[in-house]
């Protein structure tokens, strides 16, 4: 018995689902961060809110509001970190947010940490689907053509099956591939570092001209004409919504520590180096395209090779086509990005079941009973990995219709996922510290100011993906992610108010259960 399953034993939880992710000759900490950066991701923050962002308020605005968002990213990483290490199961956050706000209130706290992040782990599947859905409509274009040259661009019934398939493709793998996930988790790590290092380098080298350091450090600019958006600092505030979209997941390694070894110290440090690289590579990226840029208002023309729906795709076709007058390049690179969104979206698909399957454990979802059922010879939640796969094609529907399906989608997954934090991160700010068992990564008196600092910067990333995002609103441009999470939520707490609070008591141990003890 390692020491985070003698942690989970001591915490009422039997070990239930495999320990081993991966091939036993891989390093365990490997396989925790390859787990965490996957879900992370280099590119699939960055890729598909790019071309908005840099709309919002130009270059300068973008580059520097991936270090703002970075530095205090790392507050909320490290009071994670220290709550990670003392908790090492499946539940995780959810798990968390029950004991540290204790006996009184921690039912509560666990309910609400729980379906914020159920929600937004399934709608973060929705966004790796749409994105990569998005590149590969992208790669079609360019690869019968271009958007002038008769290519192909796929419409909204195909785009909306091709959003289907990946959901389906994912949850296949983790309903009968427990150990190709896992091997394919190490292939995403280093598909992400070389296949980002190879675009880093790569696309300003290629590119004829490059942008000054002066365009790309201090240049502002702003197009309310395309945006509607005139408040200078309104749109600074829109173009830190990439980064602040890019740089979460990093939780992802707690979800999976009930089926890693020596998680009360790995999952830790996975969750610390995976904010570590993706704030160094992400930046890389984000200076990369920057620099490449030939023409600022032909990225987004209409007309333009790429139809002007994808940005990065542009940036990509002008570096190749004119150098090598043909777009062979910028399709082999727009297929690393589209490998990406398939590794992160797998790998939140697999969060997401373990975050379900762990509610479902403790009776907190509607037929627990279904969703908590392991597969008999998989070991691995099969249930709840449908349950999540059938949610997510649900949100997709509307791609036949609407043309702000990403936005809210996107939205309604940040304000889930990072909201999900808040909840734990509170919950150890304000607990008694002898109430806390500490875990080997301990922040000692210095926690109640990180905790602080992470919540307070919560709040707001909550409150920014709220904000409309283009003027003036109409059908075609309303941010409904209000609406949505608001009517999703509010049902949520009418339940626990007239029902759910009566029986629902958090996580339950099943330890004392299967002993006959209450």
């Amino acid at each position: 018995m390692d020491s985070g399953e003698k942690r989970l034993n001591e915490l009422g939880y039997k070990q239930e689902l495999r320990r081993e992710m991966v091939f036993l000759a891989l390093n365990t900490l490997f396989k925790t961060l390859a787990i965490s950066f996957s879900t992370m991701t280099l590119f699939t923050g960055i890729t598909p809110l790019y071309g908005s962002s840099l709309l919002y308020a130009g270059p300068a605005s973008l580059v520097w509001g991936w270090v703002v968002v970075s530095f205090f990213t790392w507050f909320v990483g490290i009071a994670m970190a220290e709550i990670c290490s003392s908790f090492p199961t499946t539940g995780s956050l959810y798990f968390w947010a029950a004991h540290l706000a204790g006996p009184k209130w921690g039912p509560f706290a666990s309910w609400c940490c729980a379906w914020l992040e159920t929600i937004g782990l399934i709608a973060g599947m929705g966004t790796q689907a749409y994105a990569g859905s998005q590149t590969l409509q992208s790669i079609i274009l360019l690869s019968t053509g271009t958007n002038k040259d008769g290519g192909y661009f796929a419409p909204k019934w195909l785009f909306l099956c091709m959003y289907i398939g990946l959901t389906i493709i994912w949850a296949v793998l983790n309903t009968f591939a427990l150990e190709v996930i896992a091997f394919i988790d190490i292939i995403s790590i280093w598909w992400q570092v070389v296949g980002g290092l190879v675009i880093v380098i790569m696309v300003p080298l290629v590119a004829l001209t490059t942008q000054s350091a002066s365009y790309v450090f201090t240049h502002f600019e702003m197009s309310p004409a395309s945006t509607g958006i005139s408040s200078k600092p309104y749109a600074v505030i829109l173009s830190f919504l990439v980064s602040q979209y890019s740089l979460y997941g990093y939780d992802a390694a707690a979800h999976l520590t009930e089926e890693t070894k020596g998680a009360d110290k790995n999952g830790p440090i996975a969750i610390l180096s995976s904010i570590g690289i993706i704030s160094v590579f992400g930046w890389a990226y984000i200076l990369a395209l920057t620099f490449s840029i030939q023409d600022f208002s032909y990225l987004y023309d209409t007309s333009n090779e790429t139809a002007g729906v994808f940005v990065p795709a542009q940036i990509l076709y002008d570096a190749f086509h004119g150098r090598y007058q043909n777009s062979t390049g910028a399709i082999i690179l727009l297929f690393v990005i589209w490998g990406s969104f398939f590794f992160g979206g797998l790998s939140i698909t697999t969060s997401a079941a373990r975050v379900v399957y762990a509610l479902s454990r403790d009776n907190g979802v509607p037929f627990s009973s279904i969703w908590r059922q392991v597969h008999p010879k998989h070991k691995v939640p099969s249930n709840a990995v449908w349950l999540c796969a059938a949610i997510c094609i649900i949100l997709g529907l509307p791609i036949l219709k609407v043309n702000v399906v990403f936005t809210a989608i996107t939205s309604i997954c940040t304000i889930g996922w990072v909201g999900g934090y808040a909840v734990p991160i509170f919950a150890r700010m304000v607990m008694s510290e002898k109430n806390f068992k500490a875990g080997p990564f301990y922040l000692g008196k210095a926690s109640r100011p990180i905790c602080l600092i992470a919540f307070l910067w919560i709040c707001y990333t909550c409150a920014v993906f709220l904000l409309p995002t283009y003027y003036p609103i109409d059908l075609d441009t309303f941010n409904y992610a209000p609406v949505a999470l608001g009517v999703g939520l509010g049902l949520i707490m009418l339940w626990w108010v007239l029902d759910a609070r009566k029986w629902f008591k958090g996580p339950v141990r099943n330890i004392d259960s299967e002993n006959g003890k209450v």
